[in-house]
């Protein structure tokens, strides 16, 4: 594989990592030889990096696999994941799962990403729905605008909500950011 098959979402592997292609762009100046101008995104620690690329310079695709699993639940020191397919239950380890684990569900499904045959990331869905398990009562006459409170979810997760929310209610959280969206209606 060489740059001309490049485009966005494709995995490959740098300096023995694997890279998703987030933008790229062919570019011919008029005097040199022509190159390719891309953005790159680790896809172990998720950070983000520019890198050119000499046109037609060989690429190595990157050994990953996408697989849908159901979280089952944590041990204390991993969180155990169901493979939907073959139904083989494995650990994964909480530094791997990261920040994700404080909006994981029991039962939710989730995308493992696999290098090498080991899991290396987990995607959740962009937005939950868990329930609020504690918060202070809103205080009454203190409706300013954008006013909010923590709130305690489900999962242990701690969320900034609007003071009308209460106890056992349950809003839509989106888990890229940890941001409250909307209440839902049960």
């Amino acid at each position: 594989m060489d740059t001309s098959d490049f485009k966005n979402g494709l995995r490959i592997e740098l300096d023995g990592a694997p890279f998703v292609i987030t933008y790229f762009q062919h570019v011919k100046p008029g005097k040199g030889g022509a190159f390719v101008r891309s953005k790159v995104k680790n896809l172990l620690t998720g950070r983000s990096m520019e890198k050119t690329f000499r046109a037609g310079e060989k690429i190595k695709e990157a050994d990953v696999e996408d697989r849908e699993m159901q979280y089952l639940y944590n041990d204390g020191e991993s969180c155990i994941f169901m493979d939907t397919e073959s139904y083989d239950q494995m650990p994964i380890a909480d530094d791997i799962i990261g920040e994700a684990q404080k909006f994981l569900l029991e039962n939710a499904l989730v995308g493992v990403l696999f290098w090498k045959s080991k899991p290396v990331n987990i995607e959740l869905p962009s937005f939950a729905e868990l329930i609020v398990t504690k918060s202070d009562p809103g205080l009454k006459g203190d409706t300013s605008s954008g006013a909010t409170k923590p709130a305690t979810l489900e999962t242990g997760a701690t969320i900034q909500v609007p003071l009308f929310i209460k106890e056992g209610e349950k809003v839509r959280v989106d888990t890229r950011t940890g941001d409250y969206c909307e209440r839902v209606n049960q």
